[in-house]
């Protein structure tokens, strides 16, 4: 197969543009109506204050979707996001409160974490040829024992290091009055520009879609498919690392038993914003306006007082359905 064929399997998604774009503006719109219908169900809604605490709580969420994006549109999963996060906020911790290391330096320990176990996962799924399931389950395990080893089990606090806390919970904009949005919202917004630039201006977005699309013709073309398949856990997981000096910095501590459960949220946003579970399609755009109806929809239920059991109900309902328009969509096609 000549060598061409890459750049034809990696345009592939290009071809079903309008599909993909019906599935944004679908999401988009039915962002919306939950957005009116909350508004319209509880005059608390549309707060300063709610929509602040909204865009918060999309920020640890919408980065880690932003990383495992890279992930799914390869034909792959990640498990272990949720859980590598909080170890990547417990290592960071370390390094700042008991090794004493500058700030600076105990970020990078976070971005390096996440990178080393995103670099595991994808040995263990390109070279050793596990499931992305099993292999991503165990590291998801590994990461939550060693975040309890290294932590004994116990939250580790920056209560002696307060500019810590101002990297989610400050404001570049705080001179302005009435307008202080949380530093943790920009970063997220950063993170998905830059991720949106790597996934759709570089030949690493290129080959992402590519092995995604049709990974045997990417290798019988001559490149190496397994390099560039490890490559996006290992930004998946650099992602993580974001993600967890994010969570830290919002609760001014380290939490060892923090993590299990964001992966699910993060699979859902991808899933909803158009991303395929069978790879080759997704935009981070999607996500990120999946990512909000996540966060409006439970804040929205939490707001009218639905038991926090049958806000799980909705989520995993809305997660079926969405798989399952995709998987029509598929066949459409």
């Amino acid at each position: 197969m000549p060598k061409t064929s890459v750049a034809a399997v990696a345009a592939a998604p290009k071809k079903n543009s309008s599909a993909v774009a019906r599935q944004k503006i679908f999401a988009f719109s039915s962002l919306i109506i939950l957005m009116i219908a909350f508004s319209l169900a509880s005059p608390n809604f549309f707060k300063a204050d709610n929509l602040i605490a909204i865009m918060l709580a999309t920020a640890v969420t919408g980065v880690l979707a932003v990383g495992i994006t890279f992930v799914i549109i390869t034909g792959g999963i990640d498990l272990s996001i949720g859980t590598l996060m909080t170890f990547c906020s417990v290592m960071t911790a370390k390094a700042i409160t008991v090794w004493h290391l500058p700030i600076l330096v105990g970020l990078l320990v976070a971005i390096l974490t996440g990178m080393t176990f995103g670099c595991l996962s994808g040995i263990l799924i390109a070279k050793l040829k596990l499931p992305p399931f099993i292999a991503t389950l165990g590291v998801n395990m590994l990461t939550k024992g060693l975040s309890l080893i290294v932590a004994q089990s116990k939250p580790i606090y920056f209560s002696d290091y307060p500019v810590f806390s101002q990297i989610s919970m400050g404001s570049v904009f705080g001179f302005i009055k009435d307008f202080q949005i949380p530093n943790a919202v920009l970063i997220f917004f950063i993170v998905a520009i830059v991720s949106s630039i790597i996934l759709n201006k570089t030949s690493f977005g290129r080959y992402t879609f590519a092995i995604g699309s049709n990974e045997e013709a990417v290798r019988l073309s001559g490149v190496n498919s397994d390099r560039w398949k490890i490559g996006a856990y290992v930004l998946c997981g650099a992602i993580a690392g974001i993600a967890g000096i994010l969570i830290a910095s919002r609760l001014n501590s380290a939490q060892p038993a923090l993590g299990q459960g964001y992966e699910t949220d993060a699979i859902a946003a991808c899933v909803i914003g158009g991303t395929s579970m069978s790879g080759g399609e997704g935009t981070i755009l999607g996500t990120i306006i999946g990512a909000f109806i996540i966060t409006v929809l439970t804040n929205g239920l939490r707001i009218l007082n639905v038991p926090q059991e049958w806000q799980i109900v909705i989520t995993g309902l809305i997660i079926i359905g969405a798989v399952y328009l995709d998987t029509l969509r598929r066949k459409k096609k």
